[in-house]
């Protein structure tokens, strides 16, 4: 059965959760796939799109038309908090909000998600097989290799944008996770990237 959530303030609208949406391009995608369906699209955003209630709704072929783009349905609660688990972290990293966080990650994430901190990291290791806080080092080691790849700014502003306290704490869980340092990974030219929607 297709996930779909009616909203409270307008029972004419659905929400489908969306799996592995990541960036603006996944936004226009999915919207692009649902309008070629034939549906009102009233708004995409990472993890939802939400269309008119009122639209005739095929299951089958929007959940065809979502995996053809590498895209899933979700259609559980338990795989609708694992994927705004990734929506929310990924978000952090990528739109470079980590460097203002306030509070600790565990905290922002309990109350993005709302939801206490022990849930979200049981309910994420269950599904993806991974620690959530080793999922997080994995993201902000790929948003790293983005920017060296660039090469716009000095490794101690990659640093600072991604919320390390030390440019030892950066190289340290880079070469890590890389087997390289920064500067090694920088000199190959950047090789060696996989898909953020796909990190374990």
């Amino acid at each position: 059965m297709l996930f779909v959530k009616m909203n409270e303030e307008n029972m004419h609208q659905k929400v489908l959760r969306i799996k592995n949406m990541v960036c603006p391009r996944c936004i226009m995608a999915v919207r692009q796939e649902l309008e070629s369906l034939g549906l009102h699209v009233l708004e995409v955003e990472l993890g939802t799109a939400v269309i008119d209630g009122n639209d005739k709704v095929d299951e089958g072929a929007i959940e065809a038309a979502m995996v053809s783009k590498g895209f899933e349905l979700l259609h559980d609660k338990g795989e609708e908090l694992v994927e705004s688990i990734k929506v929310a972290v990924i978000d952090l990293i990528y739109t470079d909000k980590i460097s203002t966080l306030a509070t600790n990650l565990s905290t922002y994430l309990a109350e993005v998600l709302g939801k206490d901190y022990s849930t979200i990291s049981t309910a994420f290791k269950a599904s993806e097989g991974i620690a959530l806080n080793r999922y997080i080092v994995l993201q902000k080691v790929e948003r790293i290799k983005e920017l060296l790849t660039y090469d716009e700014l000095p490794l101690s502003a990659v640093a600072a944008k991604l919320g390390y306290k030390s440019l030892q704490h950066l190289s340290s869980q880079f070469k890590e996770v890389t087997g390289t340092t920064p500067n090694k990974y920088k000199k190959q030219g950047g090789i060696d990237r996989h898909p953020i929607d796909n990190l374990h």
